[in-house]
């Protein structure tokens, strides 16, 4: 295998981003309008203040980054989390601006305009993170478009020598509902596409942060009510076409599923042959805090992430000791990736 080039500060900075194992355990809390929602929805209008969203971000950053090896930030909402962080813990920043103009189409991504990744690497950041809506049977215009932004991006990381994860979420013009059963038969194909896409060279994304190939609720023994869509045999075959399409590190985000589903996709992907290199976990670690905090306020949160959360935190840890690979398995082994340094004028 032809050894894998990387600089020495994108090396130490998914060092950074790593556990001991080489795994990257890491927490997601950069949500932002859906945050505002949640906890106005838990508090009431009336007794909701912006400030909540400050504090809570900051309480969950400040304990749960003890157990936990990077934490993904927004610094609009997350700013006082990105200051109680744990110094151990490696810091990811969102990039990208939240949501999409529902009046254009294609679900084009955008940067948020005030930041770029040299602002970010002064932020203290390890890695910038871009979300990007991604539909493979889009017009080819729109694909352009998506194509010719990620590109950009790449080359700007690489510019600042600064690791870049990009999370590519699926979707369909046509069904409207990604939680149906209709959209369930058609997910793994976006998925598997859309990663034999994003891990081309001519992007240089470090990370792809994936949705798991399927809808896990419509799994075979894991479907409790809902109807079947996929077998266990037939998931399976996802979960191992979809890692094998890889040919960069990947890592599965927990796009809002509770908290056992979350432990059981990663189980099921590690059993199905899936080499995944870690998580970025979001509400599937945290999300049980919001009602915490909205009836017991900042003692109530800092209650239930010492006992819940931080339980929640270890049994993902124990699943990816078991499971995960590290993430430079993908290029053979560590001594198989040749580091340079890059001499970057002041």
């Amino acid at each position: 295998m032809t050894k894998k080039r990387i600089s020495r500060r994108k090396f130490n900075c998914m060092e950074q981003l790593s556990n001991q194992d080489g795994i990257i355990a890491a927490l997601a809390i950069d949500q932002r309008g859906s945050m505002v929602k949640m906890l106005e929805n838990a508090v009431g209008k009336e007794r909701y203040h912006i400030d909540m969203v400050y504090e809570f971000k900051e309480l969950v950053s400040k304990e749960l980054t003890k157990y936990v090896s990077a934490i993904l930030l927004d610094e609009e909402y997350g700013f006082k989390g990105m200051k109680a962080k744990n110094a151990n813990a490696g810091l990811i920043l969102s990039y990208e601006k939240t949501g999409y103009d529902v009046n254009t189409a294609g679900r084009l991504p955008e940067i948020l305009a005030e930041e770029s990744i040299q602002r970010l690497v002064k932020k203290g950041a390890d890695a910038a993170k871009v979300l990007v809506y991604y539909n493979p049977d889009d017009p080819q215009a729109i694909l352009d478009k998506k194509h010719a932004f990620l590109e950009r991006l790449g080359d700007e990381a690489r510019a600042a020598d600064l690791p870049v994860f990009v999370e590519p979420i699926v979707y369909d013009n046509t069904i409207s509902d990604d939680k149906s059963p209709e959209f369930a038969k058609i997910k793994p194909s976006k998925v598997i596409r859309t990663i034999e896409e994003f891990t081309k060279n001519c992007y240089h994304i470090d990370v792809l942060k994936v949705e798991v190939p399927v809808l896990f609720k419509y799994v075979e023994g894991f479907n409790d009510n809902n109807c079947i869509v996929y077998s266990q045999k037939d998931a399976a075959a996802y979960f191992k076409t979809a890692s094998d399409a890889a040919t960069r590190p990947f890592i599965y985000l927990s796009a809002g599923v509770p908290t056992k589903t979350f432990h059981d996709e990663l189980i099921f992907a590690g059993q199905s042959g899936a080499k995944y290199c870690g998580i970025l976990g979001g509400r599937a670690t945290w999300f049980d805090g919001v009602a915490a905090y909205a009836q017991g306020g900042k003692d109530g949160l800092n209650k239930w992430l010492d006992t819940v959360g931080r339980d929640n935190v270890e049994h993902l840890n124990k699943i990816l000791k078991q499971y995960a690979r590290p993430w430079y398995d993908i290029y053979g082994s560590k001594d198989n990736i040749e580091v340079f340094d890059i001499n970057l004028a002041d």
